[in-house]
């Protein structure tokens, strides 16, 4: 069993989970990103909340979460496909202001760059975010190979590119830390409010190539201890980094906890 945090000492109030021995334990463990998140679940059944179809008791609670889902989500794709490479696409000129055509776009810059690398599909995500100088909509994208910066010019068409492997990591980082990091860099363009969520409404927070998206395994267990040996044996090894919510002062949630390899 595992316990403490990532630099070896024990988690602050760990103790009082092992007070839930005889409860559910569940983790979602996605061993091709090396990372898995859970929580306890009460033996307590609860009743499932009434909401009415387009209404959020508390909008932007709702709309947090869902951007910590998304967030969550895009790391475990960037991480499970090593997308440890980041570049940028912009605009010439007036650029572009409609999200919609920049999904037209972004698409078919994408089929251009897999029919110029030889017609494999291959994994990548990308985020849009708009110019504070009100320039207009560039895209942030993530890529797991090396692309010549020629080829993302010619598939591109449209402006300006820039490309750069993650590497400024420390000693004995791997791809998974790479990967992450490029994730991080992502995410905080899909958890912003886009200035302003009614020009993004109805479209996806982000874009990633389909056919990638890593496989969940649900491991569960009467304490956290159990789910925490389950999840050891599953990877082969303890995991370098995790956490726990009893650590987070004001916590309203059920326990939970995440690691990562």
């Amino acid at each position: 069993m595992v316990r403490g945090s990532s630099k070896g000492e024990p988690s602050a109030g760990l103790g009082r989970l092992g007070e839930w021995e005889q409860a559910r334990w569940t983790l979602s463990l996605c061993p091709a990103a090396g990372e898995g998140g859970g929580a306890f679940a009460s033996a307590r059944v609860r009743p499932a909340p009434v909401v009415v179809p387009g209404f959020a008791a508390d909008p932007e609670r709702s709309r947090a979460e869902a951007a910590r889902r998304a967030g969550a989500k895009l790391r475990r794709y960037c991480a499970a496909n090593r997308l440890n490479r980041l570049g940028t696409l912009t605009f010439a000129g007036e650029g572009c202001h409609d999200p919609v055509l920049l999904r037209a776009l972004v698409g078919e810059f994408f089929r251009r760059l897999r029919a110029l690398l030889g017609g494999d599909r291959f994994p990548y995500a990308w985020v849009s975010e708009w110019h504070k100088s009100g320039h207009g909509l560039h895209v942030h994208f993530a890529v797991g190979r090396y692309v010549p910066r020629s080829l993302i010019e010619q598939a591109w068409g449209h402006g300006f590119v820039h490309i750069k492997l993650l590497g400024d990591l420390p000693v004995g980082s791997g791809t998974w830390q790479e990967a992450r990091l490029a994730a991080r860099y992502l995410s905080k363009y899909v958890t912003k409010d886009f200035d302003g969520a009614q020009k993004m409404q109805g479209l996806h927070r982000y874009e990633v190539g389909q056919g990638f998206t890593p496989r969940i395994e649900r491991l569960t267990g009467t304490s956290l201890g159990e789910v925490m040996d389950r999840a050891v044996d599953r990877m082969g090894a303890a995991p370098v980094t995790w956490w726990f919510s009893d650590a987070e002062s004001g916590w309203q949630g059920p326990p939970a906890f995440w690691i990562a390899w």
